[in-house]
């Protein structure tokens, strides 16, 4: 019957007699009564055996520190076991400590007496495990590494996986429904002589063994509790994976990451081995779990390296692409494969390394120079290096790029990673930004819809529409989490389904007062929240302080707050300069025409502006495109009102108040400190009809027509139209600014409209015989509608900027 699991415990989970007894606790929890141990020396002990070695190499006394390690044995072994087995480990001991004695007396040893007096600390783990197990009740007995591992010699010894694989299945076969506690890191030549499986080998030792004993998982217990997203010491939100593909791990220990070392996966590869990191210390907690096979990326892992080597290198070749495979590929055979890689014009390449390499790089690159037609090799020491690793790199690579200043690297991208090379002192800033960016969780960003009128409900399709490729764009979550009509309002923590929200609104809305309103937004899990003033409520706009106070953007199409009193108005821009707040009111003015855009570029690109104009209403457009004189004013009034054209009383649109308010906000747009009193009006509505009822004002509408009429007629007799028209200027210094009644040219940009069109004319010191025209639909719900998502998704890309 195939063993299932096999447990392989480091250093730091055998620190003392606690550890043990963790370890052994874990192994009757966790595992099977045939599962297979591979443990590394106790603590430090190897670092102690290296001591010895160095004492006694350079001449210094190394018999007391013998007497230290021997005696940090004996108390594991004292505190641990009962006097039966404690005596027999004693007894092992004292033989263990004569034998390291005659090899620390030799004048000198050679890398077999070396690497055996290195070996003693897997030996004593393995035999005190498996004692322990036994105290446990359990069948146990230790195993040296070096009676089933048969290796070849060379730098790092490479195993004789045929040979070893018979072994350590015989070995299985001969020991059934018994626990194996086996030495890490060890090995040993045909000849039986002790080989050191080098940097991270127990490690190597357990994967191994796990896939020549066809063993489905392998769980490394260690003092983190697995892999995370990011450095845990360096990010303080860094989460735990809970699982990722075996070609990300390799990706990720290639780039240098601490949590595991490449030469530990590669025995995992074409085996349907699974690999699980877990924390000795914390057992029942989660953990990673390395999948052999993963169809689906884990989440991105950030990772960097606080120093790394550049070399650079120039191939004297016509194809320098072709002869830098031969460069690349003998440095990878010779185990130095680049963390990345660079290639530039005139033959110029950049290869970085991790910096134990250094050495080993220079000496081969040095070597095949001339056979490379390799020249002016230099290296560089001043770097740093910050990765993403994931299956979908591509898919951030954006998001990475903008992070990256002009000291960067440009991005070097795989299958599987994004690397890039910046100065050390930036590597934690980068790193941190990119984790926030890339790998941490997405910033979610609550809209609250203040308003659900024919505009709000084509903002609401629009949204839903968009709202996919909106979050893939911004990579960040923008939910509808609230929705506010003038009796009922609806505020739901995890969103509102977009589908059925009238329905939702419908059921679940509940009458509200804006204490209410507010203690509710408070309560929301959003990291930012984004109100949408889509009403025309005097009462919201003064809520205004209050939605900035709690740290609450606002895009309004409402015109009352940026065309209200001026010290309210500066009371809102000072909030907005205290804190990290927007407030966008493009769709206050044209709708979604970019006339604010217009200006504010004309400003910024140290444009001055002069003057502004036109027809901001699209209501007195169509009234005035469509009087010849043949048909009344009043009826053309009474007919839009049939249309759905005018306000419920026309006399909203009819007295320019409109026009005068949307001129108010363009006027500060550019830096004017006016109010709207200083901008005159003229009416189309009689004084005396400005009070009446609505019904009595339709029943005398009729009182319009002569003036307008008379007004007609004598600017046809000199060429001209009428047009109702805001103009905002400076004459001999003075500023005017005006709405009202006017004849223009017939060949005027305001002549000839669209009926219902919204027509800017901006002159500027850039823009002066040939002024800037913007001219379109200045109304309507759907162009409403875009100019409010506009405005929010350049919020939301505000808010997501580093």
């Amino acid at each position: 019957m195939t063993r299932s699991h096999l447990h392989k415990f480091g250093g730091s989970s055998l620190a003392d007699a606690d550890c043990y007894r963790r370890v052994a606790h874990i192994l009757l929890t966790h595992g099977h009564s045939d599962d297979l141990v591979v443990v590394s020396a106790a603590g430090k002990s190897t670092n102690f055996l290296y001591k010895l070695l160095n004492l006694r190499d350079t001449g210094q006394l190394w018999q007391e520190e013998l007497q230290v390690l021997i005696s940090f044995q004996q108390t594991l072994i004292e505190q641990l076991l009962s006097n039966e087995q404690a005596r027999d480990l004693r007894e092992r001991l004292s033989n263990d400590k004569a034998q390291l004695a005659s090899l620390l007396s030799l004048e000198l040893r050679n890398d077999y007496q070396i690497s055996h007096v290195v070996s003693f600390g897997e030996r004593w783990s393995a035999r005190l495990m498996a004692a322990l197990l036994r105290e446990s009740g359990v069948a146990a007995s230790h195993v040296d590494a070096c009676s089933i591992l048969v290796a070849d010699e060379g730098a790092v010894p490479k195993i004789r996986v045929p040979e070893s694989k018979a072994k350590i299945q015989s070995l299985l076969a001969e020991r059934a429904n018994e626990r194996l506690v086996i030495t890490g890191f060890i090995c040993a030549n045909a000849q039986g002589d002790t080989l050191l499986l080098g940097r991270n080998g127990s490690d190597f030792s357990a994967t191994l063994i796990a896939s020549l004993a066809d063993i489905g998982r392998v769980t490394i217990w260690t003092d983190v509790e697995g892999i995370f997203n990011a450095d845990p010491n360096k990010i303080n939100d860094a989460k735990l994976l809970k699982s990722m593909s075996l070609a990300e791990a390799d990706r990720l220990a290639r780039l240098g990451s601490p949590a595991l070392h490449s030469r530990t996966l590669q025995p995992l590869f074409n085996t349907q081995v699974s690999l699980a990191v877990r924390s000795s210390y914390a057992s029942h907690t989660d953990f990673t779990l390395i999948a052999p096979q993963s169809s689906s990326a884990s989440a991105p892992v950030v990772t960097s390296l606080p120093q790394v080597v550049l070399f650079s290198f120039k191939l004297d070749t016509h194809d320098s692409q072709s002869q830098f495979a031969p460069v690349l590929a003998a440095l990878t055979s010779a185990g130095l494969t680049p963390l990345a890689h660079w290639e530039y014009g005139a033959g110029k390449h950049e290869l970085a390394f991790m910096l134990e390499n250094n050495k080993q790089v220079a000496a081969l690159l040095n070597k095949h120079a001339q056979a490379f037609a390799l020249t002016e090799l230099q290296f560089n020491l001043d770097l740093g290096l910050v990765a993403l690793v994931s299956a979908d790199a591509e898919h951030f690579r954006r998001s990475f790029a903008r992070l990256l200043s002009r000291d960067a690297k440009p991005i070097y991208q795989d299958e599987l990673s994004l690397v890039t090379l910046v100065p050390q002192a930036q590597v934690n800033l980068l790193t941190q930004k990119v984790h926030r960016r890339c790998a941490g969780p997405k910033m979610r960003i609550g809209v609250l819809l203040l308003g659900v009128g024919n505009i709000g409900e084509a903002w609401v399709d629009l949204f839903r529409r968009a709202n996919h490729s909106l979050n893939n764009e911004l990579e960040a979550s923008v939910e509808l989490v609230g929705i506010v009509s003038s009796k009922k309002a609806l505020i739901a923590e995890q969103g509102i389904d977009l589908t059925h929200w009238q329905q939702t609104f419908e059921e679940k809305a509940c009458q509200w007062q804006y204490e209410q309103l507010f203690e509710h937004l408070d309560k929301l899990d959003c990291d930012e929240i984004v109100a949408l003033d889509i009403s025309a409520s005097a009462s919201l706009t003064l809520q205004y302080p209050e939605l900035f106070a709690r740290g609450i953007h606002v895009v309004s199409a409402n015109k009352l707050a940026g065309s209200g009193p001026l010290p309210f108005y500066k009371e809102l821009k000072q909030q907005l300069s205290n804190r990290r707040l927007f407030w966008r009111y493009n769709a206050s003015c044209g709708a979604g025409l970019p006339i604010q855009h217009a200006l504010n570029d004309l400003r910024n690109s140290g444009d001055t502006i002069e003057a502004v104009g036109g027809i901001f209403s699209g209501t007195l457009c169509w009234l005035f495109e469509n009087f010849d004189g043949q048909k009344s004013f009043s009826d053309l009034v009474l007919e839009a009102k049939s249309l759905g054209l005018t306000e419920p009383d026309p006399r909203d649109d009819l007295s320019g108040r409109d026009m005068q308010r949307k001129l108010l906000i363009l006027a500060r747009e550019i830096g004017l400190g006016i109010e709207l009193d200083d901008i005159k009006l003229h009416s189309l509505v009689p004084s005396e009809l400005v009070e009446l009822p609505l019904a009595d004002f339709l029943a005398q509408i009729s009182t319009l027509d002569s003036d307008i009429l008379q007004q007609y007629l004598s600017a046809a007799e000199q060429n001209k139209v009428l047009r109702y028209v805001a103009s905002l200027d400076r004459i001999d210094g003075k500023l005017q600014a005006e709405v009202g009644l006017k004849w223009v040219d017939s060949h005027h940009p305001y002549a000839n409209l669209t009926p219902g069109d919204n027509v800017f004319v901006i002159r500027s010191a850039f823009y002066q015989g040939n002024p800037l025209i913007i001219r379109g639909p200045g109304a309507g719900r759907e162009v409403t509608a875009a100019a409010i998502q506009s405005d929010l998704v350049q919020i939301c890309k505000d808010l997501l900027q580093e």
